[in-house]
């Protein structure tokens, strides 16, 4: 027996039923103060007695409103899903917008063009995570007057905008490894997204800035050689510091702008029979669950990550909702936290 479909409930079939036109169904689910109470309760408990819900995307046309964020990244998903850091900063955006009755919609490069994602993405506004300040991406959203809130980017004007104190965090790291008696270090910094400037005040800037000043003030260069950058992936660490030994690099520590890089740089590390911290200190950036079960345990640089996207969310839903605040920024509190992958340098232990 041939299986039929059956055909969906219209709202020109509730109008039928209730003796009303098409536009007073409408008004009953979108907006029942138009109507007496009585026949906005009626059509609501006949279309109910017949099955009719709103077709969602007609809804949002009438409401100019999707109900849904967009969480805009420069890089694909599947890279950005290799990092943990991604996924706790995703929870925390998508708790606070689903407290508010939000969905939550990634919009990442879409055959390449962060552009044609950004057409294709129906959402209210966006929480763009990583994005430099003169990224074309960010004019066009400007211009289109879709609300927004950038994070780990600079402050824009007549936006909201998140990030850590990443100089500072990174300062710190860096002090850690001098008091413990290292100077000979290589960072491995993280590779900027396509079409990033080089010279941005990006993340990877406010770092890089934060060891080489803590360097500095030991009289330790940190040149362009002894920095090796990567993507914030586990995979990423170990090629790092497989190039960094291929060129014949052997520093005493090793400062990773994020736990996934450290994380892998400590798997080569090993993979080339050196022991942590015994022979190679690992400092990470992030404090992602995972550092605190690594062995070693991870000493690294603690941000909120989860704060980080809650907050972006509350930003953005505040803006959507019309608040008429100013442009605020927020920048959260780093802290060190030490573990047992760091310690002193070879030729100063036994002293």
């Amino acid at each position: 027996m041939e299986h039929q479909v059956q055909r969906r409930v219209t709202i020109a079939d509730v109008a039928e039923a209730a003796g009303v036109s098409k536009t007073a169904v409408s008004f009953a689910f979108n907006n029942p103060g138009r109507l007496n109470v009585d026949t906005a309760s009626r059509i609501m408990e006949i279309a109910d007695s017949l099955g009719y819900r709103p077709d969602p995307v007609a809804r949002m046309l009438t409401q100019r409103r999707t109900g849904t964020i967009g969480l805009l990244t420069p890089q694909a998903l599947a890279m950005i899903f290799s990092n943990p850091f991604f996924g706790m900063f995703s929870a925390g955006v998508a708790m606070v917008a689903e407290e508010a009755g939000y969905g939550l919609h990634f919009i990442s490069p879409l055959h390449g063009s962060l552009s044609r994602a950004i057409a294709r993405a129906t959402v209210d506004g966006v929480v763009a995570i990583g994005l430099a300040a003169d990224h074309p991406e960010i004019a066009e959203i400007r211009r289109a007057g879709l609300p927004m809130t950038t994070v780990d980017s600079d402050p824009f004007d007549k936006i909201d905008s998140v990030d850590v104190d990443d100089e500072g965090g990174a300062r710190a790291a860096a002090e850690h490894l001098i008091e413990l008696g290292h100077r000979d270090v290589l960072v491995i910094g993280i590779q900027r997204a396509e079409h990033a400037p080089s010279g941005a005040e990006d993340v990877v800037a406010r770092r890089m800035r934060g060891y080489r000043t803590a360097f500095a003030a030991v009289g330790v260069d940190i040149a362009d050689d002894d920095v090796i950058v990567s993507p914030a992936t586990f995979a990423g660490g170990v090629t790092a510091i497989e190039r960094a030994w291929a060129a014949g690099r052997r520093p005493t520590a090793v400062l990773a702008m994020s736990d996934a890089i450290a994380i892998g740089a400590i798997r080569a590390l090993r993979d080339q029979g050196l022991s942590i911290p015994r022979d190679v200190s690992v400092v990470g950036f992030d404090d992602i669950e995972l550092a605190q079960t690594t062995d070693p345990p991870l000493t690294t640089v603690h941000q909120p990550i989860r704060g980080k996207g809650e907050e972006a969310a509350r930003l953005l839903l505040a803006v959507i909702a019309g608040t008429g605040e100013p442009p605020r920024h927020r920048r959260l509190a780093t802290q060190l936290i030490v573990r047992a992958s760091t310690g002193s340098p070879p030729a100063q232990q036994g002293r």
